[in-house]
């Protein structure tokens, strides 16, 4: 059962990972990159940024999530209720980044996208674009705890 534990585990820290490091990576460097840009450029980088992030992501996400998953029952199932506990909370800390990114950081990404594709600016781009940013730390920061939970459950599996 470890071997089964460890392969969920590390299949789930690999998705989340990448998921992770583009939240990082906008909190850190394409935040600032924003700032700098006209609101028309702005939805052009943004919007497109979405259309492709939106349709390639998911497979990811949804990965990382089912591997998550898995790893909370294979634990608890496997006998390992303290990396069954550490799995279950990363897992509700994933949860909640989908809640933030399903509730808010989805339908600003629809907006860009239409936009973009309509060749349109809307008058609220940048405060639209600053909501967005208004939670990426908070983001990265849940999902950075959520695979270090499923890191340690490496460790006590």
């Amino acid at each position: 059962m470890f071997l089964a534990i460890g392969i969920t585990a590390t299949l789930a820290i690999l998705s989340l990972a990448v998921i992770f490091g583009t939240d990082m990576s906008v909190a850190v460097v394409q935040r600032a990159v924003y700032a700098e840009l006209d609101d028309r450029t702005l939805v052009r980088v943004v919007g497109r940024g979405h259309y492709y992030g939106d349709r390639r992501f998911p497979v990811i996400g949804i990965g990382g999530t089912i591997a998550t998953a898995a790893t909370v029952v294979l634990a608890f199932v496997g006998g390992s209720p303290i990396a069954g506990a550490l799995a279950a909370v990363g897992f509700a800390l994933l949860l909640a980044w989908l809640l933030l990114f399903s509730r808010i950081a989805k339908p600003i990404n629809s907006v860009f996208t239409s936009a973009v594709s309509a060749g349109e600016v809307p008058t609220n781009a940048r405060a639209l674009q600053d909501r967005w940013e208004s939670i990426i730390v908070l983001r990265a920061t849940l999902l950075a705890i959520a695979i270090a939970l499923l890191c340690a459950t490496l460790f006590v599996a």
